[in-house]
């Protein structure tokens, strides 16, 4: 008779093989051999012996064994049959002498498959073991275009450095990230010492994540672990209680994201302001925030006599001192070149009594969001957009509206078809900016080709060899000039018998933008936003409709292209008119968009193609310049977002 482990194993088995028919799912283990096709894969290589986490052991090599086991791995013959006999002989082994001799097994794709050792594993899975030594094979696929194919390399290469392979991403670069945020270096080797630390660390950390509840979220443990390094220095954490590491969680977990990439949903973003500004009868005569005097500080990444992106906010930072006056008092700062260390900045901000807090560069936001948790009675806002953070709100502008204009206008004034782009970095965001400009020159020149040149891809040719070389006299350059910089170019402009003539250039108001949220904060609507009843992240993403962004035209347009310019961009103000709407085409010839739909900000947002009508690539990482990929790489650091400019 059957053992009473090897029972509640069989009834396990056969839970699991019932909800795997009622969801339509095959019942019995996967066998490798079914799912690798021999022509898929580029090499077998051998890792030796093998500590193999057991949750990762998810069928067997062979289908020989298949129907002997549930998906789970628990058994579904007979209580009577010889195979429970030896099951529980398996039992019997392991309580006596251990686990005995390693299982063979092969990886393909960190999931494990077994050779010879299926009892074994089972036995291991019912009691809840950690892990099972093994002789480990592993199957190399030739590289490919997915995610999971891409992922797999870049676990390959982390794992030839420290021997883990228990963690489990689902986003490009999070091995890298996790590499840098243990302060290691890829190509270092770990040491073991480096390793047990990572690993009782790891530990303790899903054992906390899971019982508050980390399995109803859609991340793992190891996506939870790289955003809470994200905010904490691994050196002190290695160095806290679990009590303090459970107290930490506490304080992140409204910000844990729910997904393991950044979903910009229609819920978490206000695409103009979401009420007229006012407030109640009461917030009106009497106010809700009774300090006599708001102190709103901008923290800048940059002086705003070398940057165009802090003059355009410090411009900003005036109006409000010029629309409110004593009623509030405003600071800038800005980071030192030789300030590495961003939180002891906005830390520093935050103890001189400021209420209120602008952060206006991407490079700030990891620090921003620790300082919302840390400090949740300041108001912090990031320049970024597409973050799932509830204590840090994000603020960007739709500029894509404003390029999609400037791109009619341009398609309307070139003589021969061509136009050339000045891109400043290959971040999400800007890809945006170039397909609307594409798509809004085809709207005036069905033929028109946008011909893009980079600002920070090394070994390039320049802009002028560029322009001669497919005789191009219309440019759209920088949105606006550095005021100590001695290049007077920006904007949308024609070049022609050594003259320059203005035609367009895209706005930012962010004195607009700035007014009108210490407006409402003054006024008590700064919880009334429909995201913050729901305690849901809160982006504003504003465009045309709303002022923040803006286009002016050069009196010398010709009159008929202004008349229509100024048609569109009226729609786009009534919001009846979106550049992304229904389907265009990818440069591969593909198609983009949806029939009578418009893309979602998370798509518009993250792009990362070309459109039709586009001259020119997206460069890699490694074709920037050092400055330019710094930038870029910190898109990454916490989730893809929308980066500034420079």
């Amino acid at each position: 008779m059957a053992s009473e482990d090897y029972i509640k194993a069989l009834r396990s088995g056969k839970t699991a093989y019932r909800k795997s028919l009622l969801k339509g799912e095959y019942p019995y283990l996967p066998a490798l051999d079914e799912i690798v096709d021999n022509r898929t894969i580029q090499t077998e290589e051998p890792l030796g012996l093998v500590s193999i986490p057991l949750t990762q052991i998810v069928g067997t090599k062979t289908a020989g064994r298949q129907a002997a086991f549930a998906s789970n791995f628990m058994p579904l013959m007979p209580e009577n049959s010889e195979f429970a006999r030896k099951w529980d002989g398996v039992v019997q082994y392991h309580l006596d002498q251990g686990v005995g001799d390693p299982i063979q097994a092969y990886e393909y794709m960190n999931r494990f498959y077994v050779l010879e050792g299926n009892k074994r594993v089972s036995v291991l899975k019912y009691f809840h073991a950690d892990s099972i030594e093994g002789t480990v094979t592993r199957l190399v696929p030739y590289p490919g275009d997915s995610i999971e194919n891409q992922l797999y390399y870049e676990f390959m290469s982390f794992y030839k450095d420290s021997q883990i392979n228990y963690l489990s991403f689902s986003q490009k670069g999070s091995y890298d990230r996790l590499t840098e945020a243990v302060g290691k270096t890829k190509g270092q080797k770990w040491t073991d010492d480096e390793k047990m630390n990572f690993r009782s660390l790891y530990n303790r950390f899903t054992e906390i994540f899971l019982a508050k509840g980390g399995q109803k979220l859609s991340i793992s443990p190891a996506e939870a672990l790289l955003f809470y390094l994200s905010l904490y220095p691994y050196a002190e954490v290695l160095e806290k209680s679990t009590a303090q590491m459970k107290a930490d969680i506490d304080k992140i977990w409204d910000n844990l994201p729910n997904k393991p990439e950044n979903v910009l949903t229609n819920e978490a973003v206000e695409f103009k302001p979401a009420h007229e500004s006012g407030g109640s009868i009461f917030t009106r005569f009497f106010g809700l925030h009774k300090v006599k005097q708001l102190k709103v500080a901008f923290i800048h990444d940059r002086p705003a006599e070398i940057s165009s992106w802090s003059y355009m906010h410090e411009l900003g930072r005036m109006q409000l001192d010029q629309v409110f006056g004593d009623q509030i008092h405003t600071d800038a700062y800005f980071l030192k070149e030789s300030s590495s260390d961003i939180l002891e900045l906005i830390e520093s901000v935050i103890a001189s009594g400021y209420h209120m807090i602008f952060t206006t560069s991407t490079r700030f936001l990891a620090a921003s969001l620790k300082a919302s948790i840390e400090h949740p009675e300041v108001k912090i806002l990031n320049c970024s957009v597409g973050q799932p953070y509830r204590t840090l709100r994000t603020y960007f502008g739709r500029l894509y509206e404003a390029k999609f204009l400037c791109g009619m206008i341009a398609g309307a004034m070139t003589p021969n078809g061509k136009i050339a782009y000045q891109a400043p970095l290959p971040n999400y965001g800007s890809i945006a900016d170039i397909n609307a400009f594409a798509l809004g020159a085809q709207m005036t020149h069905p033929s028109a080709k946008v011909y893009l040149h980079w600002m920070s891809q090394t070994d390039s040719e320049s802009l002028e060899e560029l322009l001669q070389r497919e005789n191009i006299c219309v440019i759209s350059d920088s949105d606006m000039i550095t005021p100590a910089s001695e290049n007077r170019a920006y904007g949308l402009y024609m070049t022609g018998n050594g003259l320059t003539q203005r035609l367009a250039t895209p706005i930012w108001n962010w004195g607009k933008f700035y007014e009108r949220i210490i407006r409402d904060f003054l006024q008590g609507n700064w919880d009334n936003d429909r995201s913050a009843k729901t305690k849901g992240a809160i982006n504003y993403w504003w465009g045309i409709s709303s002022g923040i962004i803006d286009l002016i035209m050069s009196d010398e347009l010709p009159h008929g292209i202004e008349i229509l310019t100024n048609i569109v961009k009226g729609q786009m103000y009534a919001d009846y008119f979106n550049p992304f709407w229904g389907q265009f085409h990818r440069q591969d010839g593909t198609v983009a968009g949806r029939k009578d739909q418009s893309l979602t900000p998370e798509e518009i947002i993250t792009m990362d193609y070309l459109a039709d009508g586009v001259i020119g690539s997206i460069p890699q990482n490694w074709e920037l310049t050092e400055d330019a990929r710094e930038k870029v790489e910190l898109q990454g650091r916490i989730t893809p977002a929308m980066t500034t400019v420079e």
